[in-house]
């Protein structure tokens, strides 16, 4: 008759100690990593490949197909002011890269 209770409490344990497991699996283990695109637009002229993180673009290379030289974009970001009279930021203008290293 001793051993029922020792049994019971045993497998009580037991379902607790799986339930217990089963929650910390579930949890998510921190933020989820932000959505990565690679979007590539190419005709017979340009190829233009695009880097946009959560919807934004983050980086714009146009590679011309006719001899030109590979150049950015600079994206805007939404604190910039895009206006033509605006002084602010190089967003929208080409960049050439001179050395790498």
């Amino acid at each position: 008759m001793t051993r029922f209770p020792c049994l019971a409490a045993g497998a009580a344990l037991l379902v607790l100690w799986s339930a217990t497991a089963r929650a910390q699996e579930a949890a998510p283990s921190g933020p989820p990593e932000p959505a990565v695109q690679h979007v590539v637009i190419e005709d017979d002229r340009a190829r233009i490949e695009e880097l946009r993180v959560r919807g934004q673009n983050q980086r714009i290379t146009v590679q011309p197909k006719q001899g030109g030289k590979p150049y950015e974009v600079l994206p805007a970001d939404g604190s910039r002011d895009m206006s033509s009279e605006s002084t602010r930021g190089a967003a929208g203008q080409r960049v050439w890269h001179l050395f790498s290293f």
